[in-house]
């Protein structure tokens, strides 16, 4: 099996930053990552310490969403400079992984 090395990026907010949609567009339009993914966590806390948390009694939810993408080193280098004009320091993680190449 042959791979490709990539750069994997996580990015953390919250659903009441209302960032979520400005993100995925970005990463989808201008940055045209590989392909992207949001998890909708029920529950964590940031560096303020306060617990966003689900539960019944809920009416509007302020949940952690994280956004995950890869692509090759020298696009992701671009996309995370870009980011890091948006979001507060430390919200972004990002490791080298390879991925199996699509043998045509």
């Amino acid at each position: 099996m042959k791979t490709i090395n990539v750069t994997v990026v996580r990015v953390y907010i919250t659903e009441s930053s209302h960032l979520l949609g400005k993100l995925v567009n970005y990463l989808k339009d201008d940055a045209k990552v590989r392909g992207v993914t949001v998890f909708r966590g029920i529950s964590g806390y940031g560096d303020d310490k306060k617990l966003h948390a689900a539960s019944l009694v809920d009416l509007s939810l302020n949940l952690p969403l994280v956004i995950e993408f890869f692509d090759n080193k020298n696009k992701i280098t671009a996309v995370i400079k870009k980011l890091n004009t948006i979001l507060k320091p430390e919200h972004i993680i990002f490791w080298n992984a390879e991925a199996n190449e699509h043998d045509l």
